[in-house]
């Protein structure tokens, strides 16, 4: 494959994706979309979260169709494995942008779509498991960047740019392939999905974007020269997304929170916390990326020594240094105890023998029940009016924890029998 079919595969991805996310677009903004049965989300927003099927088929259509062409005969077997484990990737996010799937399952699969790459690729045993992990790793760490407009997109667009450099000063034109057509497809797509976004990447697009950039990574470095500093240069590329998913396991961890449950305590959502717009948080990680990735590229073309990558490794901590000191998480509230538990609490801290606090609206309702069941006579002087009294301590006990005074229910009898009754009770 030389160099102008790397363009024409580049070209050809960027208009099927632009042809592609604007039909998607169209009906995602249609306004007569009526709503799914069963009071689901609409149509139209299962449409925008799923718009990065549209750059997955034109990526795939332009790299399938150059393979076909048999734009890469040198490196069929590896270009096929990539394509394949790219897909295969792709459809289980597709899924899970329709209905979410198990952790579990979804690192299961993309296991499986690493093994084929480098079953395909003729790697050693010990490289595979090492290259496997790598794959996996780098996958879900490029799809967690999708939480913010544009910003996954940016920064893939830097990164393929850099992974196509790379393989093209090594002399791997046919792993270009993947790279060429990548960053343009994204490009593509990154007119929608700019804030704010009419399209997503979804899981979909983000599970596919990783996976073609950690395996195109590693098929890179497998293949370069052994005088080059491959294996230092190209894990490079991938600073920004692990930088991200770092700053979240520790931010997590530190707050006692669960390591899966996705909240806005990701870069770009600091980068909102301290006033940075939505798209200045784009351009600010696109270009944070663009550091590490001509770094790499440069110390892979051996025009740096190596030790250089340890200055945008070092600036990638220190930033990640600072952003944790961001706060991310509102402060948790004490929970509320109810009036009736309070007054219970502070009625079983009361010495023995000793009344129960009441406020002065009590006070009142207790009395005007008391007169209601007990006339003037009963407080005239004699062992009744202590009867009456101990009768609303007792209704005054229930009014303080919390029940509502009403009178008592007639007895039939007449009120000096009642208060005769009390007291012989007393």
């Amino acid at each position: 494959m030389n160099v102008l079919g790397i363009i024409a595969s580049g070209v050809a991805a960027l208009f099927i994706t632009v042809a592609l996310a604007k039909s998607a677009r169209r009906v995602a903004l249609r306004p007569h979309v009526p709503d799914e049965p069963g009071g689901r989300a609409p149509r139209a927003e299962a449409l925008r979260r799923t718009g990065g099927a549209t750059a997955v088929l034109g990526v795939g259509a332009a790299a399938g169709t150059a393979l076909w062409l048999g734009a890469a005969d040198d490196a069929a077997g590896s270009v096929a494995g990539l394509l394949a484990g790219a897909g295969t990737v792709a459809v289980l996010g597709l899924v899970h942008d329709l209905k979410p799937l198990w952790v579990a399952l979804r690192l299961a699969v993309q296991t499986a779509a690493a093994v084929l790459v480098v079953c395909l690729s003729g790697m050693s045993p010990a490289a595979g498991v090492l290259t496997v992990l790598w794959i996996v790793l780098v996958t879900n760490a490029f799809a967690l960047l999708d939480h913010v407009d544009g910003v996954l997109t940016a920064v893939g667009v830097v990164t393929a740019a850099g992974l196509l450099a790379c393989a093209v000063v090594g002399g791997n034109l046919a792993l270009a392939l993947l790279p060429a057509t990548l960053a343009a497809g994204l490009a593509g797509f990154l007119l929608h999905n700019w804030h704010p976004a009419r399209l997503q990447l979804g899981a979909c697009g983000a599970q596919f974007t990783g996976f073609a950039l950690a395996a195109s990574g590693a098929l890179i470095q497998a293949a370069a020269p052994s005088g080059r500093a491959a294996w230092a240069a190209l894990p490079v590329l991938a600073t920004v997304a692990l930088a991200d998913t770092a700053l979240v396991l520790i931010s997590r961890r530190r707050a006692a929170r669960s390591p899966l449950r996705d909240t806005d305590d990701h870069i770009a959502h600091r980068l909102r916390r301290v006033r940075v717009t939505v798209p200045g948080a784009a351009v600010l990680m696109a270009l944070w990326a663009g550091v590490p990735v001509a770094t790499g590229t440069l110390v892979h073309a051996q025009l740096l020594h190596p030790a250089l990558l340890l200055l945008p490794l070092a600036g990638t901590a220190a930033a990640v240094f600072a952003l944790l000191r961001v706060p991310a998480y509102a402060p948790s509230r004490p929970a509320a105890s109810s009036p009736g538990s309070s007054r219970t609490t502070s009625s079983r801290r009361a010495p023995s023998g000793a009344a129960p606090a009441r406020t002065a609206a009590a006070r009142h309702a207790t009395a005007s029940t008391a007169g209601a069941a007990i006339p003037a006579a009963a407080s005239a002087p004699g062992g009744t009016g202590s009867a009456s009294g101990k009768g609303a301590s007792k209704g005054a006990a229930r009014t303080a924890g919390g029940h509502p005074t009403v009178p008592p229910p007639p007895t039939g009898r007449p009120a000096a029998e009642t208060a005769t009754a009390a007291a012989e009770r007393g």
